[in-house]
């Protein structure tokens, strides 16, 4: 199975001599295409610099991360830009969307940003993805929490992208919001073998991937597949324990 995403031994240091703080320590993860994976781990555990290294946000301090066939470290930062817009899809807890426009066109504004007219059939090809069609027309302000979600998941997928990364993505949502959500997510992997790769902090959430990788102290500290939301909590319990 082809790897989407490829960290390899990815240290990343903030600061310097005794200051330094060293927020990942020599990570190594692979990604499938079509998988579903959840990060997880105490807090402080190095899941934001994950994300961030991971997506090109941030430069790791060494070692490698490759997506989708392109190691990020060798681009400039106009093709490393580039990548993340062409490539790589974004979700956040806050959903980011411009309130002056409709829900078609906050989804099309990546194209627009890449130079490129958004055709009205593709962004209600998405839009109808993501449950939405009739909704096209509405604004941020007339949209209920899970369907101003759900435009942004659109403005994510379409460009495409070979993996999205989703920060949080139901932590701003009601409880049977956010399984909606979570719902999609997974369909998405199943249906569309599009990549997903999930910061979270909820247990739920993490027990619809396909695998939950854990983090400690900058360190892989395992995985589970198939968890169920309680031994996903149990071994975050551990995790936190230890650290104690």
């Amino acid at each position: 199975m082809d790897e989407v995403v490829q960290l390899r031994s990815v240290r990343r240091v903030f600061g310097s001599g005794s200051g330094a703080v060293t927020a990942l320590d020599g990570v190594t993860a692979a990604f499938p295409a079509g998988s579903f994976t959840a990060v997880m781990g105490p807090s402080g555990s190095g899941k934001s610099t994950f994300l961030q290294c991971a997506a090109g946000l941030d430069r790791p301090t060494e070692g490698e991360v490759v997506v989708a066939g392109v190691e990020l470290g060798r681009l400039s930062e106009t093709a490393l830009t580039r990548l993340r817009r062409d490539r790589i899809g974004f979700v956040f807890q806050a959903f980011n969307l411009v309130s002056s426009l409709t829900a078609e066109q906050n989804v099309g504004l990546p194209l627009r940003l890449a130079g490129r007219r958004p055709k009205a059939d593709e962004v209600r090809a998405v839009l109808a993805g993501v449950g939405l069609a009739d909704r096209a027309r509405h604004r941020p302000g007339e949209l209920s929490g899970g369907q101003q979600q759900r435009v942004a998941i659109a403005r994510a997928l379409v460009t495409r992208p070979a993996v999205l990364f989703a920060d949080e993505p139901t932590g701003a949502l009601d409880t049977a919001t956010s399984r909606d959500v979570l719902r999609m997510l997974r369909g998405l992997a199943d249906e569309r073998r599009q990549t997903i790769i999930m910061v979270t902090h909820d247990p739920v959430a993490a027990s619809y991937a396909d695998r939950v990788v854990f983090l400690a102290d900058g360190r892989l500290a395992g995985e589970l597949a198939g968890a169920t939301p309680e031994q996903v909590s149990a071994h975050v319990t551990g995790l936190e324990a230890r650290a104690c």
